[in-house]
């Protein structure tokens, strides 16, 4: 699943015509480079949840991608009048998905992230519900989200902390707490949910140390623009 549901505030005024995983870099949408990058590790049927300036997002990539990626979109904006944050969002799209998932925002970007089936299959045959991939400290989130035990647990509270890439590993189960389907609609934050599941254990992670930004302004976007 791509999360696109994102006003993107911080990206205006860019934003106000666009949406954020729409805006390109280097000639391609940043939602693209995850797109490619499923259909390489052959994962070839995705979700994409929409609200602000959805329908772009659907006129652009249409069902299938020329890499033979099918996408179903679930439409917040359309059924409930605007984004219903990452948990909400992920619920309503339950119905949709496998019992195990993937997650990835899809305005970051992490060229060369790969989707693989060995950490697909490895977390299914586990017992977590969620397996994330952390990233080094950037800049702007100098303190972390995260901590990460030698048992290969995340920790909601450690004296070294990391940050959540926004890219995971989801069960079904994860979700249980919430009404399946979200047909109310609730918005509901993602972070409180995985501080939860923490303290009882049951979230696994890495530490990803490949290139990842998380494109949250214009500044940021046109420098990686003129990275070579």
């Amino acid at each position: 699943m791509i999360l696109a549901a994102g006003r993107g505030e911080r990206m205006r005024p860019l934003t106000d015509t666009c949406p954020k995983p729409l805006l390109p870099l280097k000639g391609k949408p940043l939602m693209g480079y995850h797109l490619d990058a499923f259909a390489h590790g052959g994962f070839r049927d995705v979700v994409v949840n929409t609200a602000w300036l959805g329908e772009q997002i659907e006129d652009h990539y249409g069902h299938e991608t020329p890499e033979g990626v099918r996408i179903v979109y679930s439409h917040e904006g359309k059924d409930f009048g605007g984004a219903l944050e990452t948990a909400g969002g992920i619920a309503r799209a339950l119905p949709l998905l496998d019992e195990v998932f993937w997650i990835v925002a899809g305005d970051v970007y992490m060229p060369h992230f790969l989707f693989t089936r060995a950490a697909y299959d490895r977390f299914s045959a586990g017992g977590k519900l969620a397996h994330l991939f952390l990233v080094p400290n950037p800049e702007h989130n100098p303190k972390g989200d995260f901590g990460l035990g030698d048992d290969g647990l995340a920790l909601n509270q450690a004296e070294v902390r990391y940050t959540y890439s926004t890219t995971a590993l989801f069960r079904r189960a994860f979700f249980d707490g919430l009404p399946a389907g979200n047909p109310q609609g609730l918005k509901v934050a993602l972070a409180p949910l995985l501080r939860q599941a923490m303290d009882r254990g049951q979230v696994s992670a890495e530490l990803y140390h490949g290139p990842w930004t998380d494109v949250g302004t214009p500044q940021r976007l046109a420098s990686l623009d003129a990275a070579p």
